[in-house]
């Protein structure tokens, strides 16, 4: 009986003092707690380099892309909803209780669930790839434009789904985390699972397959199901990759390297997009029509107010003459 009461005792100290120590590390990095000259100097370094990072998010040097490429880029910019998205991140990250609850969550899961189931349960890590001006001036197509069916591959909880969906009359979508599937089933989304998809008997105007490439076991045979599950002539696949290419694939917690392995040239931006584009697609079938360049943006948590890495977001047609 003592030896439990001692351990109940060691588990709370241990909790006491893990929120003692977040907190102290958000008070210590929140502007308004800010007070030695020294931290508030650095404190205002850090936000004029996230300035200018901003600033970086969307450029492309258009001669480092391959000739094949250079005229289909399309220049995004930060925009009012890409403005939102960053707004609702930063006040959700200063709840501070709420941050608490899931800083300790996902310490305890971590080592068994996947971070985005973890993610599914809380009801946070909402992800921003592109606004709805950037996905119409992708695609060439107005407020207005209305087609039958959208499959989004690897929806999460739906918020880019949402983006995307109003432009069609069935929304279907896939996901392998069960707290993720919950959320899209809340949106009143067709949820397929991962091997049904391909074979519903029917094909699908546009499929997005964002920031999936790089966490799939085998991303060529992902591809080629998806050409084959496009409406012919018309259909579209729109693709999100982040750059530089590193793939991974999340089993249980743990990351594991795929059992496929794309072969991407180049080392900046520019080439593995023309390496992309070139190589990797033309393989799969597939011929570009437009490419942008757009930051992955995620919420936050008590340390920072998002995380962001560097997309790429391809519209893709089916070539003519099939696979290479």
């Amino acid at each position: 009986m003592c030896h439990l009461q001692l351990r109940t005792l060691l588990f709370v100290a241990w909790v006491l003092g893990y929120v003692a120590f977040l907190v102290s590390i958000r008070r210590m990095w929140t502007g308004k707690h800010v007070r030695s000259p020294l931290v508030r100097s650095l404190f205002l370094n850090m936000l004029q380099e996230s300035e200018a990072v901003t600033a970086e998010w969307y450029h492309c040097s258009p001669d480092l892309l391959g000739e094949s490429v250079r005229s289909l880029f399309v220049q995004s910019h930060l925009d009012s909803d890409t403005k939102a998205f960053l707004k609702q991140s930063a006040e959700k990250s200063g709840w501070l209780f709420t941050q608490l609850y899931h800083s300790l969550v996902s310490t305890v899961l971590s080592p068994v669930v996947s971070r985005t189931s973890i993610n599914g349960f809380l009801g946070r890590g909402s992800m921003f790839v592109f606004s709805a001006d950037q996905f119409q001036q992708m695609l060439r197509i107005g407020p207005d434009w209305r087609a039958e069916r959208l499959l989004d591959l690897g929806a999460g909880n739906g918020g880019v789904t949402e983006v995307m969906g109003v432009h069609f009359r069935q929304v279907y979508a896939t996901e392998v985390s069960a707290p993720m599937k919950w959320h899209l089933q809340r949106r009143n989304y067709n949820v397929l699972d991962i091997d049904e998809w391909q074979h519903t008997g029917f094909q699908y105007d546009v499929i997005s397959c964002l920031n999936l490439l790089d966490r799939c076991d085998d991303p060529l045979g992902l591809l080629r199901d998806i050409r084959r599950s496009l409406v012919p002539e018309t259909g579209r696949l729109v693709l999100a990759a982040v750059l530089p290419f590193q793939p991974y694939v999340e089993i249980g917690g743990k990351w594991e390297r795929p059992k496929e392995h794309l072969k991407i040239a180049g080392k900046t931006w520019e080439e593995q997009v023309t390496s992309l584009s070139s190589e990797v697609f033309q393989r799969a079938g597939f011929d570009l029509e437009a490419v942008t360049r757009v930051p992955y943006l995620c919420e936050g948590d008590m340390y920072n107010d998002y995380y962001v890495l560097d997309d790429a977001v391809f519209v893709l047609k089916a070539t003519e003459s099939g696979e290479h």
